[in-house]
């Protein structure tokens, strides 16, 4: 039903490229080509080899250099007249707006991007750019809004047999499900990615759905050492693809895990190096949620009821600010959790 996945953003000369490519050898040969093409002045080939260049360094979390990327990228489409390679720089840049916790921006270039697709008669940038969308909405916590799209797009991607698109669509969904506690469905959906991507060799898919089934052994039933040995699996892939965010995420659930089984200094740890992960990156829901999770572990070790309370109102102003209504109201049950105030989030 399914072929091997690919990566519609690895374009032009750097179509060779495999989805599971390291990060460091896209940017490696996605700068070649760009060199390359900026001296022939081929701008169609700039824009095309300036989008793996933005993602490359996006997903390595070096933030500065994705932003004047994805927009040199942009600027070489247009100068060409391509309006599905725009399209796909906008997807890029609105990527790269939702990572940094700017999601006004992210909204607003992911539209454009999803307009100029159709326009552009790109029906997989206008996939990606709708998915991310949905993504967006789904990382604010705005599950209502975003589930029927989530769904659109999963019919859409199993019906033409992309598998990646597919893997991506089942595992936003089953987060959806994890987040409002139908532990068993969400076990089920992230299981079929899994399978799917195993499948279709797309590692880091995988990497993101043995993550998930990680979350919900844990959290479901309880079993620690099962978890633990799902997020090392997953962990080998984002070393080997060098996966900055998702090698971030992963330690943070690695907590996750911990802090549930009461090993509450070991949780710490882990806390600890995937915010200094987060930080390097410039994520700021990363941070929030290893800020949140730290704050935890430490009042289970003995910290300061005071300081507690403190670590925890910064958290929820600063996640009000961010717009991550699910993570703020985390913070919200872990301030009743430890009797730190009242509050109840509407």
């Amino acid at each position: 039903m399914y072929g091997k996945a690919f990566a519609p953003e690895y374009q032009g000369a750097l179509t060779t490229l495999s989805v599971n490519s390291s990060l460091t050898d896209v940017l490696a040969a996605g700068t070649r080509e760009l060199r390359a093409a900026e001296r022939a002045g081929r701008h169609a080939e700039v824009a095309r080899s300036g989008l793996a260049v933005a993602e490359a360094h996006r997903r390595l979390g070096q933030v500065g250099d994705a932003d004047r990327a994805w927009k040199a990228s942009y600027r070489a489409a247009r100068a060409a007249g391509d309006t599905a390679a725009m399209a796909w720089a906008l997807w890029s840049g609105g990527t790269l707006a939702r990572q940094r916790g700017a999601f006004p921006l992210a909204w607003r270039l992911l539209g454009l991007a999803a307009e100029l697709g159709e326009r552009g008669g790109d029906v997989v940038v206008r996939g990606y750019s709708l998915a991310g969308l949905a993504e967006t909405g789904r990382i604010q916590g705005d599950y209502q809004a975003v589930r029927r799209l989530h769904e659109q797009l999963l019919a859409e991607a199993r019906r033409r047999g992309e598998a990646r698109h597919t893997v991506w669509a089942l595992e936003g969904i089953a987060q959806i499900h994890r987040n409002t506690g139908e532990y068993d469905t969400a076990y089920a959906l992230f299981e079929e990615a899994a399978g799917i991507a195993a499948r279709a060799d797309d590692r880091r898919g995988h990497a993101w759905a043995l993550r998930g089934l990680a979350d919900l052994v844990s959290v479901r039933d309880g079993n620690v050492e099962r978890a633990l040995t799902l997020l090392s699996e997953a962990e080998t892939t984002c070393r080997t693809m060098k996966l900055s965010s998702a090698l971030a995420y992963n330690h943070k659930m690695r907590g996750n895990v911990l802090y549930r089984a009461g090993r509450w200094a070991e949780a710490r740890d882990l806390y600890e190096q995937a915010l200094a992960e987060f930080r390097a990156m410039s994520e700021p829901r990363g941070q929030a949620l290893a800020r949140l999770g730290l704050a935890k572990s430490l009042a289970r070790l003995g910290r300061d009821r005071a300081e507690t309370a403190a670590e925890l109102a910064d958290l929820a102003v600063e996640l009000e600010r961010i717009g991550l209504r699910h993570a703020r109201e985390m913070v919200a049950r872990a301030q009743q959790e430890f009797g730190v105030t009242a509050e109840v989030v509407r």
